[in-house]
């Protein structure tokens, strides 16, 4: 079944880094990474000042990670426009601010399962995105995580309940130090921790090799595949327009330790 990408949704890392998605069923993905590929050296010698935490659903936390987004993900996407015209980031920033805002700034804790029509689904919808910030408390990384659907692809139409990775962004100045894989640890412990999940999932884009990697660096694992997919993309005439792409969806264990991923348990 075609996996369409609703950008504005889950999301997952481009070269920058940079991936999106949604699904048919609803399956919720938005961008996912936009960072450059794992470690330079500049990880050691530069590596700035930096605090990594939670946006706790504020607002204006909220609103300013929207405004980096635009330019640290949708800027050079993969696929798309080099440079946003101001038509296009103003329109990309006004529903990024607006998608985060829904997506991150109301949790609900799960509370058992739901009755009648909704049987078999809980009401667990936490949802957290996590801020890098730097000595001056400016928003230079971003990453977020959602407990959602996941959809199965194994030829039966069904999904299940797992944590989402997403929306994971870095500053374009602050590639190649690290700052990724920090705030993919910090969404996994979130997850793991906090939630008490076990297994954490993401989707990205086949033809974001650089996100794939890292992710595979990090302990990822590709689950399926969906070749029909749409995202959307900042095309050269100015628009925002559905492009066509393959979504890959990838999963890791997160609480059984180093052994359980390279063993696939």
């Amino acid at each position: 079944m075609a996996l369409s990408i609703h950008v504005l949704l889950a999301f997952t890392l481009w070269s920058t880094c940079d991936g999106s998605s949604s699904a048919k069923l609803s399956v919720p993905v938005a961008p996912t990474a936009a960072f450059a590929p794992p470690l330079g050296i500049g990880a050691v010698l530069f590596r700035p000042k930096v605090k990594v935490v939670k946006s706790n659903g504020e607002e204006d936390r909220l609103v300013d990670a929207g405004r980096f987004f635009v330019d640290a993900f949708w800027t050079g996407k993969v696929g798309g426009t080099d440079k946003l015209t101001s038509s296009q980031a103003a329109t990309l920033e006004r529903q990024q601010i607006a998608e985060f805002k829904k997506r991150y700034k109301t949790r609900s804790q799960p509370n058992g399962k739901l009755p009648g029509q909704y049987a078999g689904r809980t009401s667990d919808t936490r949802a957290e995105l996590v801020l890098c910030l730097d000595s001056n408390d400016e928003c230079i990384g971003c990453a977020g995580v959602e407990v959602d659907k996941i959809k199965k692809m194994d030829g039966y139409d069904g999904t299940f309940i797992g944590p989402l990775m997403s929306n994971l962004a870095v500053s374009r100045k602050y590639r190649r130090m690290g700052l990724a894989e920090e705030l993919v640890k910090a969404t996994e412990n979130i997850a793991r921790k906090e939630w008490g999940y076990d297994t954490c999932y993401l989707y990205v884009e086949k033809r974001n090799t650089p996100a794939i990697k890292l992710y595979k660096k990090l302990g990822y694992s590709t689950l399926w595949e969906d070749p029909n997919a749409t995202t959307l993309l900042p095309t050269d005439d100015g628009r925002v327009a559905n492009g066509k792409t393959t979504i890959v969806c990838m999963k890791k264990n997160i609480g059984a330790g180093l052994f359980a991923n390279l063993f696939g348990q």
